[in-house]
């Protein structure tokens, strides 16, 4: 698969992100004609490696024991493997520049979660317009408290220290996904995907999903070091509240 070159005509001006991020992007100095230079990228990828291994020894007591709450509540793996895309550098890449690497999460839904939404054409035409369901019938019981808490996520620091994901970055795409975007699509995988983002603490799952996407194309272009601290900071306060969970 060929993706056009990340395209800053698609790409939100300044102005129109929210009012908290524009004040940190204007005082950081990003802006439309400036890119984030080596200091930024090395900076950011020395501090995802850094909070991941910190991530993990945090959380390592609660990946047991979510690990044996998901085996026991219902039939099914421990972890979901989700195929996203991704940019060189990753070994999976091609000659294109894009491939393929596994997202980890603990398992959420049961077991023939794909082939109800299959059978169902009402919950398969909300998922192809929002890519998620408001009432999602196949999440399990602990799926849900996980869910609510983004407790499900937390694989995913292995996925941070590997390099194929950020602390901070736009949300991962799978391949299917990304076709609908055009020339939006070689922005939106211009960086790595985030374990969080500026859509996730700007309304999480109530945030429809072309907003979602706007939000994520603001971040990319007007990133910065500043902004990547603000939205971590305000990820502990949204899972804490469950702001929009």
């Amino acid at each position: 698969m060929n993706l056009p070159p990340p395209s800053i005509s698609a790409v939100p001006p300044e102005s129109d992100g929210p009012s908290w991020a524009v004040r940190i992007s204007r005082g950081a100095g990003a802006g439309i004609a400036s890119a984030p230079g080596a200091w930024y990228e090395g900076s950011k990828r020395l501090g995802d490696i850094i909070g991941a291994f910190i991530g993990l020894l945090v959380a390592a007591p609660f990946l047991l024991i979510i690990a044996l709450w998901v085996r026991r509540d219902s039939r099914g793996p421990i972890l979901h493997r989700r195929q996203v895309l991704a940019r060189q550098p990753w070994p999976s890449c091609g000659q294109s520049g894009l491939g393929v690497f596994d997202a980890y999460k603990f398992r959420t839904m049961i077991e023939n979660a794909d082939a109800i939404l299959q059978s169902d054409p009402a919950l398969r035409r909300e998922y192809e317009k929002e890519y998620k369901l408001s009432r999602d019938p196949r999440v399990t019981r602990a799926g849900e408290i996980l869910r609510a808490y983004s407790m499900d996520e937390l694989p995913q620091f292995f996925n941070v220290l590997k390099g194929e994901m950020s602390l901070v970055g736009p949300r991962i795409l799978s391949p299917p996904e990304i076709l609908r975007y055009g020339d939006r699509g070689g922005t939106l995988l211009s960086v790595r995907p985030g374990l969080t983002g500026l859509w996730q603490v700007s309304g999480r799952h109530s945030v429809p999903y072309e907003e979602r996407v706007r939000l994520d194309l603001w971040y990319i272009t007007h990133r910065s070091f500043l902004l990547d601290l603000a939205i971590l900071w305000r990820t502990v306060g949204c899972v804490i509240s469950r702001s929009g969970a």
